[in-house]
């Protein structure tokens, strides 16, 4: 577990390799112009497995870079011990979220849902862009928009 100062967050999407990677991405901007990185912890991970191993999805790094946004993060499934390492973990859908449930329920608390962090009467899911739900540019908005909430919260302690 990070150190007590240290806040950190998981982002967690289906396969990890567009929206969650995003998301981690744009934090390690926010984290890296506001020299807070030896204050905030990121990662992300998938609910299942599939893409283990493998970089963000080529359309969403190709997205990612117009916009100066570092998509390092190499695909992981998540880890029941990940609810132990993250004092947040941020599910970009509502079945991402149902999924996170099923493995740890004892947590509502630290399970949150993207949208949370959106202003009011924004969409209750960052859409999926892998299947042409939606643009990855898009999703990039959505996530940039979010994040900023996200950090301060992380930074506030609540």
């Amino acid at each position: 577990m990070p150190d007590l100062e240290v806040r950190s967050v998981l982002f967690v999407c289906l396969g990890n390799i567009c929206r969650s990677p995003t998301a981690e991405g744009v934090m390690h901007k926010l984290i890296g112009r506001d020299g807070l990185e030896s204050k905030i912890h990121v990662d992300s991970a998938g609910t299942i497995g599939y893409h283990t191993g493998e970089p963000a999805d080529l359309r969403m790094q190709e997205a990612a870079a117009r916009r100066e946004i570092p998509l390092a993060s190499v695909s992981r499934q998540i880890e029941r011990a990940d609810f132990d390492r993250f004092d947040l973990i941020i599910a970009m859908d509502r079945e991402n979220l149902r999924d996170l449930r099923a493995l740890d329920s004892h947590r509502e608390g630290q399970l949150r849902l993207f949208s949370e962090f959106l202003p009011p009467g924004s969409a209750a899911d960052v859409p999926d862009p892998y299947y042409g739900q939606a643009g990855f540019d898009r999703v990039i908005d959505i996530v940039e928009q979010g994040c900023p909430a996200i950090l301060e919260h992380l930074l506030r302690g609540s």
